[in-house]
Order: structure tokens, then sequence, then C-alpha cells
């Protein structure tokens, strides 16, 4: 079984042929149904041969089709100061971007 571990955003993912993975938003303005190559290979092995790169395997490249762009549901965050005169809690929210994608080939 052909797999690669793949870096993007920041985090590393193991990934095969077929597999769909959940990555934080992507650089580039792109759409669902469109194309996206990683270029950042960290390993790849095919069964047979595995190469390990320093820091990349040169020449290595996983392809991805787009599936899904979104942003996850909302984190809320409080914080409680002490102080009188403060207003004691602050209310903060975040929704962290996201690009869903299916591999298709380890190259």
């Amino acid at each position: 079984m052909t797999y690669a571990v793949i870096r993007a955003g920041g985090k590393q993912y193991r990934v095969a042929v077929g597999d769909t993975i959940v990555v934080e938003r992507l650089p580039q303005e792109l759409r669902p149904g469109e194309s996206v190559t990683f270029s950042e290979v960290l390993l790849k092995d095919d069964g047979t041969n595995m190469l390990i790169g320093t820091p990349t395997v040169k020449g290595a490249r996983v392809e991805a089709e787009i599936i899904e762009i979104g942003k996850a549901k909302k984190v809320a965050v409080m914080r409680f100061r002490s102080k009188v005169n403060t207003g004691g809690f602050k209310n903060k929210g975040h929704r962290q971007a996201y690009c869903k994608v299916r591999i298709t080939a380890i190259r």
C-alpha cells in the first residue's frame, strides 16, 4: 500500500490514495471540485521502497481534490478578571477555517 506523510497548514498528515482529510484553510483561492498539489512530502512509501526527505522528498508530490471549504463550529472563550474596574467577564469566539480534501494520487 502506497502512503505518504505531507505537511499542510503547519501540521503533518499520513495519507493514502482515496483518503479524506481535513486541513486548515489553504492559502490559494480554490473552490470545491478543483485540484490542489501538496509539494511538501516528508516521507513516501510504495511498499518496497521508503524515501525519507531531508527535510522533503525531492520530486514527490501528492495530488488531491477539494471536497468542501467551510468553518468549524464556534469555540467559546470566556475570561474572568477579578479586579473591580475591569467589567468582570469577557466573551470571545473563534471559528477555524478548514478545507476537506480527497487524495487522488501520490507521485
